[in-house]
């Protein structure tokens, strides 16, 4: 299983807006993804009621994995959103 432990970059944590941005990068990533916090359970990526009740903060850390093909690289994009917190979906995830 791959994994990616990342802190939320975005201030407001994985909520509305972000929240929105991470999922269509989930689901577009074509491999099926889960995130937890590191405590908590893993719930499906894509899924923007599941992601958005993590309530995830912003600077807490969140745990991204996939066994799926292709895991690696779809895990490396999905952390860097996140750890950047970036404003909109960038054409490259």
């Amino acid at each position: 299983m791959a994994e990616r432990r990342v802190n939320v970059g975005w201030a407001e944590g994985l909520h509305a807006r972000p929240a929105s941005i991470f999922v269509r990068a989930a689901t577009s990533s074509g491999v099926p993804v889960t995130i937890a916090k590191t405590d908590g359970t893993p719930v499906n990526a894509a899924s923007m009621l599941a992601v958005l009740g993590l309530g995830a903060q912003g600077g807490e850390e969140i745990v991204l994995a996939s066994d799926a093909d292709g895991a690696e690289a779809a895990l490396d994009r999905l952390a860097k959103l996140v750890a950047e917190g970036l404003d909109e979906l960038p054409e490259a995830v």
